[in-house]
């Protein structure tokens, strides 16, 4: 009997540890920050701005959101270690490769820890097969940081990719690999 009171109170302090530290780690909006909620179909409840954000690519130029006003973004925050990410940059390449031509941009903002000294070798490195061929990520290339994730509502996983119209409106949120047929018609639909 002591034997399983004892299991049954380590199952108990196990869980009530791990949601007390699941709730520390979380990344969360600052104080006064918009956070965008979307619905089923991860349209925004509200037209909210492309936040003020301006940061550094790879060949430390800033880059700023509000330069783009007129095409239509995606910004894709990833990181190097994320096998989401990495099995979603054959997909961004093709979407950059279709639709740049027409005034779409896709900013892959990189969340990587140690910023610009392991994404610039990765970017440099790496090639993925699109369209039988082995490509570079030939997008733009971002170093990203909290404060940029926040700017955003804050990150629930990697990857994370907003959709900004050309009037510069967040109208498309999706938490994970995207669906590049999905956000191939809203792209479409904004060019």
């Amino acid at each position: 009997m002591k034997k399983t009171l004892l299991i049954i109170g380590t199952v108990v302090a196990l869980i009530v540890v791990t949601i007390f530290a699941d709730r520390a780690t979380r990344v969360k909006a600052k104080t006064g920050a918009t956070v965008m909620k979307a619905d089923a179909s991860d349209k925004p409840k509200a037209d909210l701005s492309e936040p003020d954000l301006t940061l550094k690519d790879l060949d430390d130029k800033n880059v700023s959101l509000a330069e783009l006003k007129g095409k239509v973004v995606l910004v894709n925050f990833w990181a190097t270690w994320c096998e989401p990410c990495r099995g979603e940059i054959p997909e961004l390449i093709q979407l950059q490769h279709t639709y740049g031509p027409r005034g779409f941009v896709l900013l892959g903002i990189a969340l990587d820890e140690e910023g610009k000294s392991v994404v610039a070798p990765f970017v440099a490195k790496e090639r993925f097969a699109v369209d039988g061929q082995k490509l570079p990520m030939d997008y733009k290339i971002l170093i990203g940081n909290d404060e940029a994730a926040d700017k955003f509502g804050g990150l629930f996983g990697y990857p994370t990719s907003v959709l900004i119209s050309r009037d510069g409106k967040q109208v498309k949120r999706v938490t994970g690999a995207i669906s590049v047929d999905d956000i191939a018609k809203e792209i479409e639909s904004l060019l």
